[in-house]
């Protein structure tokens, strides 16, 4: 049963990259928020915006965009080293050269590069120690090397700090099932759908804990109401998954 599929660590990623990472301003400058906003949910037409402002001295935060919108636009290496190579270059704070270090962690994750990842990851925690979101990051990675001890412990970090992060609770409970503790999977995946009964990847962990005690009807039901709420994204596409490997075992 522990080898039903689970999409949450992937699933954490994706969020990740698709929230307002470095919501502050460079600079203070306006369009870099805008441009920003654009690259991470029109990458092409922010890739096109970051390259005329740069072309009209927009500088490190024309730079910073673009890189963003080559993730967008699947070019995970390429987007890692600019974004490295302006964390290294940039005179902005030890903060916004921690996000930009993230976000090449996310891209190198993104094209399976783990020790990459993990490099730029770590470095980040360097400059910005204790950061939550960069913490999440690096979770995701030590679970997809399967290292989850260690990721339940970062992801208790992260909760010491925000008890009511639903996506770390969910990635730990993740983590505890994997663990066979399958109790603490349980009361993570509970207090996370008490905060947010909504949540797809929620959704999903919570039905793999029903199928794995035998509950194909609850299992049945939390994996549709994912698909519901979210039908394109990771968590709807693992449920399906499951789904079908659940009626093909029935019948």
């Amino acid at each position: 049963m522990k080898r039903l599929l689970a999409a949450a660590f992937a699933g954490a990623l994706i969020a990740a990259f698709a929230s307002p990472v470095a919501a502050q301003v460079i600079g203070g400058v306006q369009e870099y928020r805008s441009c920003l906003t654009l690259a991470k949910t029109k990458p092409e037409q922010g890739w096109e915006e970051a390259i005329a402002w740069q072309s009209l001295g927009g500088g490190e935060a024309a730079r910073h965009c673009a890189a963003v919108a080559l993730i967008g636009l699947g070019k995970y290496g390429e987007a890692a080293t600019r974004l490295e190579t302006l964390a290294n270059e940039s005179v902005r704070s030890d903060f916004m050269r921690a996000e930009m270090l993230a976000q090449a962690g996310q891209a190198w994750l993104l094209l399976g590069n783990t020790q990459r990842a993990d490099a730029a990851q770590r470095s980040a925690l360097i400059l910005s120690p204790g950061n939550p979101d960069i913490l999440l990051d690096h979770a995701v990675l030590l679970a997809q090397i399967s290292h989850y001890r260690e990721a339940v412990d970062v992801l208790s970090t992260v909760l010491r700090a925000q008890p009511n992060r639903v996506e770390a609770l969910t990635l730990r409970a993740s983590a505890f099932r994997y663990l066979d503790n399958l109790p603490g999977a349980e009361d993570d995946i509970a207090n996370a759908l008490k905060l947010d009964p909504d949540f797809p990847d929620a959704l999903l962990e919570r039905g793999i804990l029903n199928r794995m005690k035998g509950e194909d009807n609850a299992a049945r039901e939390a994996w549709l109401k994912a698909i519901d709420l979210a039908p394109e994204s990771t968590a709807a596409d693992t449920a399906r998954r499951n789904l079908e490997k659940m009626d093909v075992k029935v019948k």
